[in-house]
């Protein structure tokens, strides 16, 4: 069952191309893959998943949100909230389901499955320009909507994007389920980026995201800082739970 999740996002080429890795192999510039990818790969769509089952929050590795339907990109293999969404929809009866990304990097794989779907809406706030070279201004349809972010914005910038943006999109959607692609490297510590958030914009965010939807869950994307992440993660709960 959790193979065919992940065949609704991905082909069956990438899929059978990872489960058949034998030894240590780079699958792209970044993305570093060995015999055992596979079962990893497996286990954090399957986190995902059971998030979504039980409202909770995956602390899932490999993150998910580059990788594309037909290969592996920027550390990601499948796209764990992608394949969430679809369980969600085949298999519990939701119709409507809203990402919402914040991860600091374009979640340019998540577009790339739900581009042509009505039935799934897709917000990124990421910084901009940077990598992957996507979500730039104007890139979007109707449930497509990016927010690009200036390098060193900080709390004050995201919480008019969310309040100008981002809210009133999610709201105007009606979704059944709110996903958030919770990566925490937009901290103002994390080494790959450079916006400044502060602890605390990763607990008000996810508070705003459990007031989107009836039914909310979150997988851990990017965070590159290994002190500050567990503190971080942490910070997300608080909100989740408010």
């Amino acid at each position: 069952m959790l193979v065919e999740a992940i065949l609704r996002c991905h082909t069956e080429e990438h899929v059978e191309r990872i489960r058949t890795i034998a030894e240590p192999t780079w699958l792209d510039g970044d993305t570093f893959a060995s015999e055992t990818t596979f079962e990893a790969a497996l286990l954090a769509a399957g986190a995902a998943i059971a998030a979504v089952k039980r409202g909770g929050f995956a602390l899932a590795r490999p993150p998910g949100h580059h990788a594309l339907p037909e290969r592996a990109m920027g550390f990601c293999v499948f796209n764990n909230v992608a394949v969430a969404a679809r369980y969600a929809q085949a298999e519990l009866g939701i119709e409507r389901v809203a990402i919402l990304d914040w991860d600091v990097h374009h979640g340019n794989g998540t577009q790339a499955i739900f581009w042509d779907d009505p039935t799934v809406f897709y917000v990124s706030l990421h910084e901009w320009p940077f990598y992957p070279g996507t979500g730039g201004p104007g890139e979007g349809n109707e449930t497509t909507v990016n927010v690009p972010m200036a390098a060193l914005s900080g709390d004050a910038e995201y919480q008019r994007a969310f309040a100008n943006v981002v809210e009133p999109a999610i709201r105007a959607f009606s979704a059944e389920l709110v996903l958030v692609s919770a990566g925490f490297d937009a901290h103002g510590s994390d080494p790959l980026a450079d916006i400044r958030l502060s602890d605390g914009a990763f607990t008000w965010m996810a508070e705003r995201a459990t007031t989107l939807g009836p039914r909310v869950a979150a997988v851990l994307e990017g965070g590159y800082n290994i002190e500050t992440l567990p503190r971080l993660v942490a910070a997300a709960l608080e909100g989740f739970s408010e």
